[in-house]
């Protein structure tokens, strides 16, 4: 596989990554911000305080723009995948701390999305840092 075709194959793995991660906190964030009952009144039986859940809702809005802005806000992307992977972990916690298992399932298979498409980004990110330099060179 020479260098172009892997270059296309993790861009398409990482916004394929992207649109899903994308998809799935958006959803979230605008469940949590509306109160919507299928999370919302869950939420509030793990114990977590409304104030908390709305501004996690406004987080995954704000983070998921900064992912989707292109070719800015590198530095505040790596912020992002971590602050989505602490986010997965506490839901992963609090699915086991209730005994629910659809909330483990849903979040090991976006923990292992947002950790693949994370590693593209750094792959993508080392490329062009490293077309940057060739083409000073010249």
């Amino acid at each position: 596989m020479n260098n172009l075709s892997g270059t296309k194959t993790t861009k398409i793995i990482y916004w394929v990554g992207v649109t899903l991660i994308s998809l799935l906190f958006l959803a979230s964030g605008y469940f949590e911000i509306t109160k919507n009952p299928l999370t919302y009144i869950k939420t509030l039986k793990m114990g977590y305080p409304p104030y908390f859940i709305t501004l996690l809702g406004i987080s995954k809005i704000a983070g998921i723009i900064a992912l989707l802005v292109p070719h800015k806000l590198h530095w505040l992307r790596d912020w992002v995948f971590a602050g989505l992977v602490f986010d997965l972990i506490f839901a992963f916690a609090s699915g086991y701390a209730i005994n629910n298992n659809g909330d483990l399932v849903r979040s090991g298979i976006a923990f292992v999305v947002v950790v693949i498409t994370y590693l593209q980004f750094h792959k993508l990110n080392h490329l062009h840092q490293e077309h940057k330099l060739v083409a000073n060179e010249i």
